[in-house]
């Protein structure tokens, strides 16, 4: 190949690169995405904080009170094959770390819509118009009283 191919199918991969690049821009500067992202970033961070607070603070106070038993160090050991250990006390880890999170994101979306609610209050009925309430009493008086022909077809 000679400089101009490389030149031409340079130029070629480029294009074809920059409608790719085009519409990937177009999809990252979507609200959605970013949301999204900064979503799973804050969820991630989330996670490690809520293991410390199982790992470091739950745990230590529900084994006080279980007699000293260190939920991580639950095993049961199956007794055929080559012993197999199921690890008990990391899914009731697992399970505790599951449960905060929800409480926690349950509390924070219930704020949220607490923020984003606008309190209605409850407006008054609007005071009819001075024409309506003419025409309601002439209509109520009307109904009360038969008119003239009323009266001649009786």
């Amino acid at each position: 190949m000679d400089q101009n191919e490389i030149k031409k199918s340079a130029s070629k991969l480029i294009q074809k690169n920059s409608g790719i690049i085009s519409e990937f821009k177009q999809f990252i500067s979507r609200g959605n995405v970013i949301d999204m992202a900064v979503g799973i970033i804050i969820g991630s961070a989330f996670t490690s904080i809520v293991t410390s607070l199982v790992a470091d603070i739950v745990t230590p106070i529900l084994e006080t009170f279980l007699a000293g038993i260190n939920f991580n160090d639950v095993i049961i050991t199956i007794p055929w094959g080559s012993e197999p250990e199921i690890a008990i006390g990391s899914f009731f880890n697992a399970i505790v770390r599951f449960f905060i999170i929800a409480i926690c994101v349950f509390l924070i979306v219930k704020s949220i819509n607490k923020f984003s609610k606008k309190e209605e209050t409850p407006s008054k009925p609007e005071k009819p118009s001075e024409e309506v309430l003419l025409l309601t009493e002439i209509r109520d008086l009307l109904s009360k009283n038969p008119g003239p022909s009323d009266q001649s077809n009786q």
